[in-house]
């Protein structure tokens, strides 16, 4: 049989034609290279998909490891007055920064939210937290400063059998190691820190400003309040930040408990704006 293939193929060649065993190498070529790109296409899907679930799972465990209200989102933010959108103006600046890798690398931020209760600072807060965690896989954490102060406290009672000491340590190197750290209540029913309290606080403020480390702290005290509250020590910590502070002036978005033979209402409370500054 190949005998008289090639009896074709130099017959055809004699005419001046082309042989016809060279048709049937110039498709098993095209069928390679159309095979080829197949698998090529095929391979950098699967590549894609597996990178596609890889990342999802890095988010989901960023989230549930950051402790946050999953109903904290921008989508779900009332924006009726003018506090909560300036505030939420410098969110998204400060969402969008994340894109430079200077500007994570070189710098710490801060930015203190302050307000009276229900106002939307957590919110604010944990919505920045969310965005960043999907658009960036930032880590975060968001706890009560109280809750850290009473675990910590308890860490020195020596005769525990609960490991409460090694469990602050370990919370401890999550609160330095943490891109975003957001602490909330901050000197809740606090007038002054204790003076240990303070210098712990600092000390974990100062360090994390070493490390580029961002925060984000909420309280319901004033700036001068705040200042007396947390001591000259730890508030100074604050100014090794690029610190913005937030006044929320809104209305409270919380429900009202009232008597339900009453007609009370309360009585809406006056908006205003606010502009972010340094700490001085």
């Amino acid at each position: 049989m190949e005998k008289i293939t090639k009896q074709i193929d130099e017959l055809a060649k004699a005419m001046g034609k082309k042989a016809p065993s060279d048709d049937s190498k110039d498709k098993h070529a095209l069928d390679y290279q159309s095979l080829r790109k197949l698998y090529d296409q095929q391979a950098n899907q699967d590549v894609a998909k597996l990178q596609h679930d890889s990342k999802r799972e890095r988010i989901k465990a960023l989230h549930g490891s950051a402790d946050l209200n999953p109903k904290w989102t921008f989508d779900s933010l009332i924006e009726d007055s003018e506090d909560v959108r300036e505030a939420m103006s410098i969110a998204q600046s400060f969402i969008a920064a994340h894109s430079d890798p200077i500007w994570r690398e070189q710098s710490a931020h801060m930015m203190i939210f302050y307000g009276d209760y229900g106002r939307g600072k957590s919110h604010m807060a944990g919505a920045i937290a969310n965005k960043l965690i999907d658009d960036f896989e930032i880590s975060v954490l968001y706890r009560q400063l109280s809750t850290l102060l009473e675990m910590r406290f308890f860490s020195y009672d020596y005769n525990a059998q609960d490991n409460i000491g090694e469990k602050f340590r370990e919370t401890n190197k999550e609160l330095l190691d943490v891109d975003l750290l957001i602490l909330d209540e901050v000197c809740v029913n606090e007038s002054t820190l204790k003076k240990n309290t303070q210098s712990w606080l600092g000390n974990l403020l100062r360090q994390r400003a070493a490390a580029h480390k961002n925060n984000i702290l909420i309280t319901n005290h004033s700036m001068a309040e705040l200042e007396s509250a947390l001591g000259k020590y730890c508030f100074e910590s604050m100014k090794e930040y690029e610190t913005y502070m937030v006044r929320f002036f809104g209305p409270s978005r919380r429900n009202n408990i009232t008597d339900p033979a009453s007609h009370y209402e309360a009585t809406p409370v006056s908006t205003s704006g606010y502009v972010p500054n340094q700490v001085k």
